[in-house]
């Protein structure tokens, strides 16, 4: 696609710029990526690694010529806050869908809660959820778990580095996770709490840092509209 004639002060994004945004609840990544194109007039505008529209946090958005250190980017260690609900789970492992399969947390304790944490720190086999954007066989993973069709897909090696419970407000429990790119943060809650035999789903997820890149540094896309439009308004 040949690029349009654009205002000169967008002319550095259009030369390429590594932008650090805190994705907003409910936005896609593509929106986020859609919604800078839209401000810069710049068509080479992607993102580094596909955060879920219940999660926000930390998107790494690049323009020009830095488009080409995207897949560099998303192999980078990946650093998430956020919260599990026990005592329940989801079809889509997050609050996507609709809470099932109570089960009382009167006999759990707290020491449990943090013990089972253990059995996920290090190299691990995870199944992605059946809600998920994989491919099989040409067609994406969620695209049949909507239809009620469960596609068979192979563990994936992951590792977490790091998985600390932060705090115990049953049945909320805080956490944070340090893990490899790859890592789904929904299967990781749907695992744990079948650990805990209890069950678990992921109800809020911020991503914090991306390899050195971290969330104190992003701005508000707000923020940044507001920004773009005083530049151009000043010229």
């Amino acid at each position: 696609m040949k690029q349009k004639e654009i205002h000169h002060s967008m002319q550095p994004y259009l030369e390429g710029k590594v932008l650090l945004f805190d994705k907003p609840l409910r936005w896609t990544s593509f929106d986020l990526v859609r919604k800078v194109r839209n401000l810069t007039k710049v068509t080479k505008v992607g993102h580094a690694g596909t955060l879920d529209p219940l999660a926000t946090g930390l998107l790494i958005v690049c323009t020009g010529k830095f488009t080409k250190k995207i897949n560099e980017f998303m192999g980078m260690e990946k650093e998430y806050t956020g919260t599990f609900t026990l005592g329940s789970t989801t079809p889509t492992f997050d609050l996507e869908s609709e809470p099932q399969d109570f089960i009382s947390l009167e006999n759990i304790t707290e020491q449990q809660i943090i013990d089972a944490t253990k059995n996920f720190i290090g190299d691990i086999l995870q199944m992605p959820p059946q809600h998920s954007a994989i491919k099989k066989d040409g067609k994406r993973l969620y695209e049949s778990a909507r239809q009620g069709i469960e596609i068979k897909v192979d563990a994936r090696p992951v590792t977490i580095k790091e998985f600390l419970i932060t705090k115990v407000e049953l049945p909320l429990v805080h956490f944070k996770v340090v893990c490899t790119t790859g890592t789904y943060i929904r299967s990781l809650a749907n695992d744990y709490g079948a650990v805990l035999n209890i069950g678990a789903h992921l109800s809020s997820l911020c991503r914090t840092r991306i390899g050195s890149f971290e969330l104190k540094d992003a701005m508000n896309i707000t923020a940044f509209e507001k920004e773009i439009k005083k530049v151009v308004q000043e010229e």
